[in-house]
């Protein structure tokens, strides 16, 4: 019967089984077959010693089960073996020098693939397997990569393992969106090598990294290179951005917009980068005169105004916010209702706000949004 509810001691002899509680102690051992020598390969029967080991197994009915093996320490007989002795090794119960046994460690790594971590122990607690997180992740962590082929169509893209100092490329298959593999960094060689490596891919979907242009070109010639969805939208999205910005002063109907230190210092940048240009001198010693960095200064060559640089700004929520409905309601219904007066009224419906209100990072302090050339 033991046998049956634990198949995986079914090539051992079962000598005892003691119940502990809420675990079950199960002590087995090895049959007096004979045994061969890791090292010279010949089979050997003569005993030397026996050790014990305690090895964790699948939960039984709701108990803990805990495997106490015995093995055999045996003797090569062979003349001039590097091996005097040798424990011997049960390869369908456990590995070497482990403490679970293979079905308990497969059953943790099943877990761990779908909750890892507090989760994944806490479920095998319910089990009656008393793990750690941190065994659990080790587990998890070694469980081996499968090998899967390249695919046709390869999507590539870089994370960040440590934003600003350490990132990865990521390799997806774009049809069934499946990682394929993690390069180490974000470099041009790299991925050039493993697209050398993997000459079946047909398509390469990659964003505007120049790196990747150049690694395709050179590791794999024969794709055809792609823009996938959100890059397309993303980059479109910043250049009508970066348009509006630049024509503002064609559409703005209001007040003259406030200039901040921020515009200034675009403006002088942009005609220092543009005085060096009219005299003939590169980018490169444009950056090492100016002493900033070359994709900055082609950044500021690139703009033909500095209008085309200056960015929007950036609001808050502020504690108006949800009476704007109220106040568009009674500014269209009366044009010159006083400030004071609309004040009071929010403040009746629970605003707690001044009627000073800094709008932006900006540092732009408006007197009251609603007030100021700025609709609502």
């Amino acid at each position: 019967m033991i046998k049956v509810l634990l198949p995986q001691l079914s090539s051992l002899l079962i000598d005892e089984v003691v119940e502990q509680g809420s675990t079950l102690l199960v002590r087995v051992r090895t049959p007096a077959v004979a045994v061969a020598c890791p090292q010279c390969a010949q089979p050997t029967e003569r005993l030397h010693a026996y050790h014990v080991r305690r090895l964790a197994d699948l939960p039984a009915a709701g108990r803990g089960v805990v495997v106490e093996l015995r093995v055999r320490r045996l003797v090569c007989q062979t003349a001039g073996c590097a091996r005097r002795t040798f424990r011997e090794q049960v390869p369908a119960l456990a590995h070497r020098w482990a403490r679970r046994t293979r079905q308990l460690t497969a059953l943790i790594a099943d877990l761990a693939v779908v909750v890892a971590g507090r989760a994944g122990a806490a479920v095998l607690s319910r089990l009656g397997v008393r793990v750690s997180r941190s065994t659990v992740l080790r587990v998890l962590m070694g469980i081996p990569t499968p090998a899967a082929p390249a695919p046709a169509v390869l999507s590539v893209d870089d994370c960040a393992l440590r934003r600003g100092r350490r990132y990865a490329t990521l390799l997806i298959d774009a049809v069934t969106h499946r990682r394929i593999d993690v390069l180490p960094d974000r470099k041009a060689v790299t991925l050039a090598a493993w697209l050398r490596e993997h000459p079946e891919v047909e398509i390469v979907c990659r964003d505007g990294s120049a790196a990747y242009a150049e690694a395709i070109r050179d590791g794999a010639p024969q794709a055809v290179r792609v823009s996938d969805r959100w890059h397309l939208w993303n980059n479109l999205a910043k250049t009508v951005e970066k348009t509006v910005i630049a024509h503002s002063s064609c559409w703005h109907t209001g007040l003259p917009r406030q200039t901040t230190a921020l515009d200034d210092r675009t403006k002088a940048r942009h005609a220092a980068v543009h005085a060096l240009l009219e005299q003939g001198i590169g980018l490169l010693e444009c950056a090492r005169k100016l002493g900033w960095a070359l994709n900055t200064v082609k950044r500021y060559a690139r703009a033909a105004t500095a209008d085309e640089l200056r960015r929007p700004p950036r609001y808050r929520q502020t504690l108006v916010d949800p009476y704007r409905d109220h106040l568009r309601r009674r500014l269209a219904d009366e044009p010159d209702v006083a400030v004071t007066r609309l004040l009071a009224e929010i403040r009746d419906l629970g605003y707690t706000g001044s009627a000073n209100l800094r709008m932006s990072r900006r540092q732009t302090t408006l007197v009251f949004p609603f007030a100021a050339s700025r609709p609502c």
